[in-house]
């Protein structure tokens, strides 16, 4: 992930028009105007489930650090079980994402240690391997998005889209400084 820089911030990243700011139960209230339904709330994380970027049934994980202000914002989309749904949501999401931010900072799009053409098949046991990098960063003013292929062992394969707050990561990482 690239790095955020302690600078002067002029407004926060947004995820669907809301400011990534603000206490825990704020930000979810104004998810919940958007139709995003409230899974589970515990310690500073909230799942919620909803729609986004025109695909149903998404699960939305914010997060807050114990200075109680939210700082990420996750979204995990359906698993998939082939290859090619999965890269094609991977593709169609990179494609908007580059359209509204530009080209990203960072791409790495490769499986590892592989000297031969894998197949659809081979390609989806590389991501439960964990041996996929498949990977784009936009790293912009306000903060950092993040979209990637990934395999949780619960969770199964999917598209994972992280919107980190350059201002409130930076009270995150002030306050982990503290602690040393």
């Amino acid at each position: 992930m690239a790095s955020l820089t302690a600078t002067a911030q002029t407004a926060h990243l947004t995820f669907k028009g809301i400011p990534i700011d603000g206490n825990l139960t704020t930000f979810v209230n104004k998810l919940k105007q958007k139709g995003f339904t409230v899974l589970y709330s515990e310690k500073g994380v909230t799942m919620l489930k909803g729609d986004f970027a025109a695909i149903k049934d998404c699960t939305v994980v914010v997060t807050e650090h114990e200075s109680k202000v939210v700082n990420r914002v996750a979204v995990m989309f359906p698993s998939k079980d082939k290859w090619a749904t999965l890269y094609n949501q991977y593709s169609d999401l990179k494609q908007m994402l580059t359209e509204k931010y530009g080209e990203p900072a960072e791409v790495e799009e490769k499986f590892q240690n592989h000297s031969y053409e894998l197949d659809d098949n081979d390609k989806m046991y590389e991501v439960r391997m964990n041996r996929c990098l498949y990977y784009c960063d936009w790293v912009l003013e306000n903060g950092v998005i993040e979209l990637r292929i990934q395999h949780e062992t619960t969770l199964g394969c999917r598209v994972v889209l992280v919107y980190i707050d350059a201002e409130n990561e930076s009270k995150v990482r002030s306050s982990a400084i503290d602690d040393l």
